[in-house]
């Protein structure tokens, strides 16, 4: 809901009915705004206010205080969470300059709360979105290309950049941001005035206009922004990039800063560990010890597939299809390739068709073979009977069936 001032009075009035703070002040009427503590002091965890209006919404209930530490979703970064009072808040938006508090209860209009926003995630976004206007001030000024994205996922950072970079400008991006980490440069907050903003050199992805907020970064970024930072480059921690791709004519990169890039490494590095571990190799021979173990695997394969050919030759040898020129059989494990060369071998046999199945629990694949007939009609008839699906060509067919082994079988002997 909006509030307005009028006569010394705060009036609720709600946002399904859509008046404008133009309509408002045309009449007189002074809007209120929730008074932003974040920008104040973007490190407050807890903070006083009053309750000004709570409403019932289809996931909870939706309120509005006076005064707020809660950064709303905005600028690529989520809203924050937390608690008022014993009240989960749930994410944090903004609408006509009042911010709102997606909560899993009520509370009373016109109490006095107590607010605490999770710090551990609050500080991690900061962490990241200081982070993120370094890389892209870097990338900016060294290859002339512009941040058109941004978004803080729950398991990384997306940057989007409006022209393609290769590998090594990337990666020289990541260590001059990281150059940048290590000098503890302060983030330096300011709104120029118009003629002052004219002639500033800053980023930005939409033309602006009244009072701006710029982030600069001296030496490495200058940007408008309404997000929350860190007041020293130092507390970012860590500048990573994890990958990127090419992403609408341009190259979407993958990142994680401070908390979140520790906890990544923290991981990736078990990870390393235990694959060590079980190939009884030492962590930085890892990789080398995996591709050993791969080869020997290719190898192991290769012989598996030839010992296994042999032993269908053997078996279709000695396979004798029913009276009615039909032959079903089945095999545990095999893999689609397996299928196909082994229905081949005994289709070669019948005077119609080879039917191979391989599955358990009354779930199996199948391929259907014949070099004498046409299999599509009977296979149509086999999935309609043992409810299954599968196409192919004339004289083969590949599909799943849901049936037990006995009933394929007998299916088989009736035809």
């Amino acid at each position: 809901m909006t509030l307005y001032f009028n006569k010394g009075i705060i009036y609720p009035f709600p946002m399904r009915y859509n008046v404008g703070k133009e309509n408002l002040y045309s009449r007189g009427v002074r809007v209120l705004e929730t008074a932003k503590l974040y920008y104040e002091n973007s490190y407050q965890r807890t903070f006083r206010a009053k309750v000004l209006s709570c409403e019932k919404t289809k996931s909870g209930w939706q309120i509005v205080l006076n005064r707020t530490a809660f950064y709303p979703e905005g600028g690529g970064q989520p809203g924050d969470q937390g608690v008022l009072d014993r009240v989960n808040v749930l994410d944090t938006h903004i609408k006509d300059g009042l911010i709102l508090h997606q909560t899993d209860a009520p509370l009373p209009v016109g109490k006095q709360v107590t607010g605490g926003i999770n710090w551990p995630l609050r500080r991690s976004r900061m962490q990241e979105h200081t982070g993120e206007h370094i890389l892209s001030g870097v990338l900016h000024r060294f290859f002339g290309v512009t941040n058109v994205g941004f978004h803080m996922g729950s398991t990384c950072v997306t940057l989007d950049l409006d022209k393609p970079l290769d590998e090594s400008q990337i990666l020289l991006g990541e260590r001059l941001a990281n150059e940048a980490v290590y000098q503890d440069l302060p983030v330096q907050i300011s709104y120029p005035d118009a003629e002052t903003l004219k002639t500033l050199d800053y980023r930005s992805k939409k033309e602006l206009t009244g009072r701006v907020r710029i982030v600069t970064i001296p030496g490495y970024d200058v940007c408008a922004c309404c997000g929350t930072h860190v007041a020293h480059t130092g507390e970012v921690g860590m500048v990573k990039v994890l990958n990127w791709m090419h992403y609408k004519g341009g190259v979407r990169i993958f990142m994680l800063c401070g908390s979140r890039a520790l906890k990544d490494y923290s991981g990736r590095l078990a990870d390393i560990s235990a694959v060590s571990n079980l190939l009884s190799a030492k962590p930085e021979k890892a990789a080398e010890a995996v591709q050993h173990v791969l080869e020997e695997k290719d190898t192991l394969q290769r012989r598996l597939d030839s010992v296994q050919n042999e032993l269908f030759t053997v078996k279709a040898n000695e396979a004798t299809p029913g009276e009615n020129g039909l032959l079903c059989c089945f095999e545990d494990g095999l893999r689609p390739d397996d299928l196909r060369h082994y229905a081949s071998l005994l289709a070669s046999k019948c005077p119609r068709a080879a039917a191979v199945f391989s599955g358990k629990d009354g779930r199996y694949r199948f391929v259907l073979a014949s070099e004498k007939e046409d299999v599509r009609p009977l296979g149509k008839e086999m999935s309609a009977a043992l409810n299954g699906r599968g196409g192919g060509k004339p004289n083969f067919i590949q599909g799943q069936v849901q049936a037990s082994c006995t009933k394929i079988e007998n299916w088989f002997a009736q035809k």
